[in-house]
Order: C-alpha cells, then sequence, then structure tokens
C-alpha cells in the first residue's frame, strides 16, 4: 500500500465523516425549532419532485458501445443517470432565474 491508496483512503473516510455531519448537525438544531425541520423537508419533496418529472422524461437509450463490457451501463442505469443530469440542469436554470428576479427586485426598491 503506497501514500496514494492511503491518501484516497483517508478522503473516502473524510467525505463520509461529511455526509453523516452533514446529516445529523441540522437535524440536531432543528429539535429547538421544528419549524426549520418542516422548511427543509419541503425543499427535499421539491427536489424529490424535480427528480421524478426529471427521471419519467429521461431517455433509457444505451450505445452498444457502452453496453459492452467496460461499462456494462444498463437502461435502467442510463435512465437515472439522466434524470439527475435533467435535475441538476433544472435546478441550474432554477438558480439563475432566482438570481435574476432577486437582482431586479434590488434594482427596483
Amino acid at each position: 500500500m503506497d501514500t496514494t491508496d492511503i491518501f484516497l483512503y483517508a478522503g473516502y473516510l473524510l467525505v463520509i465523516i461529511g455526509v453523516i455531519l452533514s446529516i445529523l448537525m441540522p437535524l440536531i438544531n432543528s429539535l429547538g425549532d421544528p419549524k426549520s425541520l418542516l422548511k427543509t423537508l419541503v425543499g427535499v419533496a421539491v427536489i424529490g419532485i424535480v427528480f421524478g418529472i426529471a427521471y419519467s422524461t429521461a431517455s433509457g437509450e444505451v450505445a452498444a458501445k457502452y453496453m459492452a463490457d467496460p461499462f456494462n451501463i444498463t437502461p435502467e442505469g442510463a435512465k437515472v443517470v439522466g434524470g439527475i443530469l435533467l435535475t441538476v440542469y433544472a435546478l441550474f436554470l432554477l438558480a439563475i432565474v432566482g438570481i435574476v428576479i432577486t437582482e431586479i427586485n434590488k434594482l427596483i426598491k
């Protein structure tokens, strides 16, 4: 095991710790203010709905060369990846629209 492997495993460990803490800390902080937890759940539900719409519109087509040995992409896997990509695109556009609306609001006020 060389240093590259050690640093990769350390990176994996830090990502896992970060994910766990990013989930637990808001839950711990929201125990004092349950309304903030409700807002978080609404946000997660909206993202879930956006993903559901994106997943249903995503194509499951896979080129023959990607179904072969090094990639082994299934039509279902391609549909999930397509749904995730469409969700990211939709959230990106939503963020841009939100920024533009906020700046226009600032100009008007």
